[in-house]
């Protein structure tokens, strides 16, 4: 018998309505029933995706025993960290006190009935392993500690949840051009010089340091900022991380050298890697970042697409294992291989090139992974037959949510695309009218809905600073000024919602949450709300200069103490030091000046005016008036 979770919206709490768990959704019928009964608060926190999630349901939620005893001491709440990312953050945050470290998914929350926290972990083992305390005997230890001493509790409690409360900073720190210095200093200390990447394993993208790494080495030609760029970006395409066969990149890797994934794809992910590598072609000129940058449009607009929008993402496991769907046995690549008419010499040179051995890589399976970036028509060829043992394949679970932020992310990247690659453009254009339509009703914005269904969840931050960034990036590729007149739109709404002399919130409803400094799964909402303010003071307003520097400023001590996690922001403050430089022009004169995204400087934007010729201004006058386009490119790289 299902149960609660049957009536709900999230692929990921429907996976879950026919445990023998009493789940229920996050919401007023579960808290009451806690106070009225008395009864300890489980929390579980997680996305559809997620391996260790469905680990941890095959594990413990359809274990009779521990769903028995949960259902009798406890009201169990299940919550999708996507649809609510407001939850999600606040608890991340409990977690991160009550453990002195960061947490992850699934988060696992223990609280009282009046939501004092009690305990907090991630993934929790059914039997005691990894140095964990087994499921059931934990539920047991709380139980007994709320009876023996429930006062105590609640206290501790209650002292933890005040210094959730948001804190003004001590100091502000004042920027100068000698921040970039300091953030590629910082930065080589995280850097591995072997592998690419910032940090130990499990490794992320970190896309943002990536990008503001291209920007400062376009500001002052740090050859060490572009090196950490590039070996990243180089590394991280050789497969494991990413999909040669089906194209698109996974989540993580587990390893230093990027071949062994958590095998879920984000849409996020790919709309920011996608972004990173077109900065990194319009940088260096190297066609290769450019076609892995199309290479992702092309996955992404195949696998996780729908009437122009795209999905949040797929899942690790199929079949119910990891990576089944990803890796490939030795000897069923020889005998396609084989079929397909490869010569005996031809398939020893491919297995070698594309690393599949009898030994394996991954549980005696094979991740397709290169050592040679530039494949050639052999290794292109055989890939084509790779891709073909896939089809009879069980392809992973698709989480089909359409998530506001997300999308517009990929929708931004879809237009940088487009200035180089036209066949973008309509990609791009379709996308952005399909989100408005969908999330943005009766000029209310929302955070997430089914592909099929209507949205009821309101935006958070990170929708209105993300969608106002693609707005703009939409405005810099087709000059329509409705699209300036959106984005201005929603900043100002933002503003009246989640500003407050400096700080911004993610969340101010039911859960009231500050916005990260640093960059986490993805780039600092506030951080890009500062982006878009940028642009706007430059193109509109001068007063969107002044909230700009206020938001630096509140956040300039921690952005300076945590530089290298804080390049979102770092790469405002550099737009903020060196300012915009902008270039008018009628709309058919800048239309022809194809140059620009190439052009050495890297904060440049486009202002449509009838004037005649070009003029190059920053934001508070204008230096250069000419005929020539190039005249304009010689004076960015200059």
């Amino acid at each position: 018998m299902a149960n609660r979770l049957e009536k709900e919206q999230s692929p990921y709490l429907q996976q879950h309505k026919n445990n023998p768990v009493d789940w229920y959704p996050w919401g007023e019928e579960a808290f009451k029933k806690a106070k009225e009964e008395n009864k300890p608060i489980f929390l579980s926190i997680g996305y559809s995706s997620c391996h260790w999630c469905h680990v941890m349901e095959k594990e413990v939620f359809e274990n009779e025993e521990a769903a028995k005893y949960l259902n009798e001491h406890f009201v169990s709440i299940k919550v999708d960290r996507e649809e609510r990312p407001d939850i999600d953050k606040y608890y991340q945050e409990v977690h991160q006190l009550l453990n002195q470290r960061p947490g992850g998914w699934p988060l696992s929350i223990f609280m009282t009935p009046d939501k004092e926290p009690i305990f907090a972990a991630t993934y929790i083992p059914l039997e005691p392993k990894y140095g964990m305390p087994g499921f059931i005997q934990l539920l047991k230890n709380i139980v007994t500690a709320l009876q023996k001493d429930p006062q105590e509790i609640k206290k501790q409690g209650r002292e933890l949840l005040s210094y959730l409360k948001p804190q003004n900073p001590t100091k502000a720190v004042k920027f100068d051009e000698k921040i970039a210095d300091i953030f590629v200093e910082a930065t080589k200390k995280f850097f591995d010089p072997q592998h690419g990447g910032f940090g130990h394993k499990p490794k992320f993208p970190h896309t943002s340091t990536i990008n503001t790494l291209l920007d400062i080495y376009r500001l002052n030609e740090n050859k060490d900022a572009l090196h950490m760029a590039e070996v990243s970006l180089q590394n991280m395409a050789k497969g494991g991380l990413r999909d040669l066969v089906d194209g698109g990149f996974c989540r993580y890797s587990v390893d230093e050298k990027w071949l062994v994934p958590h095998f879920e794809k984000m849409a996020y992910d790919n709309a920011l890697l996608m972004e990173s590598y077109l900065k990194a072609y319009t940088t260096t000129k190297n066609e290769l970042y450019k076609d892995i940058a199309f290479e992702i449009a092309d996955f992404i607009s195949e696998y996780m697409s729908q009437k122009g929008l795209f999905y949040s993402a797929s899942d690790a496991d199929s079949e119910g294992e990891e990576g089944k769907y990803f890796v490939y046995d030795y000897d069923e690549v020889v005998k396609k291989l084989e079929i397909d008419g490869f010569s005996p010499e031809e398939i020893q040179t491919v297995l070698q090139k594309l690393g599949i051995t009898k030994a394996g890589n991954f549980e005696g399976k094979n991740i397709v992974r290169v050592d040679d970036l530039q494949l050639c028509e052999t290794s292109k060829k055989a890939l084509k037959s790779l891709k073909d043992l896939r089809k009879s394949r069980c392809y992973p679970f698709i989480d089909k949510k359409i998530i506001t932020s997300w999308n517009a992310m990929m929708i931004k990247s879809l237009y940088m695309a487009a200035r180089i690659e036209s066949r973008y453009f309509e990609i791009a254009e379709e996308s952005l009218q399909q989100l408005l339509q969908k999330m943005y009703i009766d000029e209310h914005l929302y955070h997430a809905a089914l592909i099929n269904k209507k949205p009821t969840i309101k935006a958070f931050l990170e929708d209105y600073a993300y969608l106002a960034t693609a707005l703009l990036e939409a405005y810099k590729t087709t000059l329509n000024e409705e699209y300036l007149a959106r984005a201005n739109l929603l900043v100002n709404d933002a503003l009246t919602e989640f500003f407050d002399n400096g700080r911004w919130y993610f969340s101010k409803g039911e859960i009231w949450t500050e916005a990260e400094h640093t960059d986490t799964s993805y780039p600092s909402s506030a951080a890009v709300m500062v982006e878009a303010m940028l642009t706007l003071g430059s193109l509109l307003d001068e007063k969107y200069i002044k909230f700009s520097f206020d938001t630096i400023e509140f956040y300039s001590e921690k952005i300076y103490k945590y530089a290298t996690w804080s390049a979102k922001f770092i790469e405002d403050v550099l737009r903020f030091i060196y300012q915009d430089k902008i270039i008018k022009a009628d709309a058919q004169n800048l239309a022809a000046c194809n140059e620009i995204d190439f052009a050495k400087y890297p904060f440049t934007l486009l202002k449509s005016e009838e004037i005649e010729g070009y003029m190059l201004c920053n934001r508070s006058a204008c230096f250069l008036h000419t005929n020539d386009c190039q005249e304009i490119i010689k004076a960015l790289n200059a």
